[in-house]
């Protein structure tokens, strides 16, 4: 362990901390515990140099309910960045960080209409399939985005293309996509945004595609489907493509994990995703077409007419990915990491 890594490490997490969910954390897990908030952030910040882990990792995860062997068990921010740095190399990651590269790189595999604020000002023939999509909305977004923030959904007949890119503009917003209707079965689950589920994959020494898990994305009255938006996600059981976990909050003060939907009330264990054939083998395609980035997270969302690519995350998520199972999976990563 490099103690000046670590310190550096906690510098940033203290510089991009939100602190009104901090003090909320702070707070509830002092009440819980029955114990000081100065022993809590003590405690938080050891488990930083001694498990390479996030401040926020420490109440997510709850440590603060944990004994020093299951805490070893988790991959934490620090642990996860390192991982990421091996795995999709910072000259190599850009095609997933800027979704317009994105769209470029992964085209053959994108169903929906996309389109940027050039080409709206061009009126081409991508801003014209955009306009003219079958669900009569759209939704703009910055391209560097992360985590749904700053995505909003419209409705076409609201805006023409000079107007759409004047708004943008004012948003320092630049990229456009066809809005997504959702397979009815995926509607079901909660028809407030797009359901998404995250394939993360791996590209092993051999070159071929494994899966670490897949997790099904749950909006929960919103428009994005991120748990840093308060959504839920659940485990999908790789095999049958069905369920198989409870929901969980990343939010800590929130009842969790939760047996039912909370708006829509559908029971989520043992509910099965729709064409889980056509989402492996699409995720196993798009993981072998730039296998340069050899750990990412595909978002695919799941259509009448089959599944469609959203978008794939270096930075898959070791919350979305842990958390649902409640398991550390920190030995998952390891035997990938030896082949480095």
């Amino acid at each position: 362990m490099s103690i000046i890594k670590r310190s550096l490490y906690l510098g940033y997490y203290i510089k991009k901390m939100d602190w009104k969910e901090f003090h909320a954390f702070l707070n509830y897990v002092s009440k819980e515990t029955n114990t000081s908030k100065s022993r809590i952030i003590m405690d938080a910040v050891n488990s930083i140099y001694k498990y390479n882990i996030g401040m926020m990792d420490y109440f997510i995860f709850r440590f603060y309910n944990k004994n020093d062997e299951e805490r070893a068990k988790w991959v934490g921010t620090g642990y996860k960045y390192e991982f990421d740095l091996k795995t999709d190399p910072i000259e190599t990651r850009r095609i997933l960080q800027d979704k317009s590269a994105f769209y470029e790189a992964y085209q053959p595999f994108i169903k929906h209409a996309f389109c940027s604020i050039e080409d709206l000002e061009k009126r081409n023939e991508r801003a014209k399939n955009v306009f003219n999509n079958k669900s009569k909305k759209i939704v703009v977004k910055d391209s560097l985005g992360q985590c749904g923030w700053g995505v909003e959904i419209l409705k076409v007949e609201d805006y023409s293309m000079e107007s759409l890119v004047s708004y943008m503009k004012k948003r320092k917003l630049n990229l456009v996509e066809e809005f997504i209707l959702q397979h009815k079965d995926i509607n079901l689950l909660s028809p407030s945004g797009v359901n998404t589920v995250r394939m993360i994959t791996i590209v092993n020494k051999e070159g071929d595609v494994d899966f670490l898990g897949a997790r099904m994305r749950i909006t929960v009255n919103s428009c994005v489907d991120n748990l840093a938006s308060g959504n839920i996600a659940c485990s999908i059981n790789l095999e049958t493509g069905k369920i198989d976990s409870d929901g969980v909050f990343k939010d800590i003060t929130k009842e969790s994990p939760i047996s039912q939907h909370p708006v829509t009330e559908v029971q989520l264990r043992g509910y099965q995703i729709p064409m889980w054939d056509e989402v492996l083998k699409l995720s196993k395609e798009i993981a072998a077409y730039h296998p340069e980035n050899r750990a990412v997270g595909w978002d695919i969302a799941i259509t009448p007419d089959g599944p469609d690519f959203i978008e794939g995350n270096h930075n898959w998520c070791e919350i979305l990915w842990q958390l649902p199972v409640n398991q550390g999976l920190k030995h998952v990563l390891e035997k990938y990491r030896a082949e480095f």
